[in-house]
């Protein structure tokens, strides 16, 4: 809960802080000296509100990377096939 003490856009500038850091919420909260709990729920709060509504079409980009990691798995399946049928082969009793 955003008190009187913290503004809202002074809390979406914390959120903004503590997605935009490499470190965790807790110490990110730490060096802010706020309460993790209270930054996390920020967090959450900020991320569910931000987050695309479920079955929302995709973007072009993530269309393009859905397709690429869509091929990448085929060429992967493909070689964990090839693998098994090589390990098969060599694992084959030699008489």
């Amino acid at each position: 809960m955003i008190t009187n003490r913290t503004s809202r856009d002074h809390a979406e500038a914390l959120v903004q802080m503590a997605l935009r850091s490499s470190k965790t919420i807790s110490e990110t909260a730490r060096e802010l000296e706020l309460n993790s709990e209270t930054l996390r729920g920020w967090v959450k709060k900020h991320q569910k509100r931000n987050e695309p509504a479920a079955g929302a079409p995709l973007t072009l980009d993530e269309r393009a990377r859905l397709k690429e990691q869509d091929r990448r798995i085929r060429e992967l399946e493909a070689e964990v096939s090839f693998l098994k049928k090589a390990a098969a082969y060599f694992a084959k009793d030699p008489r």
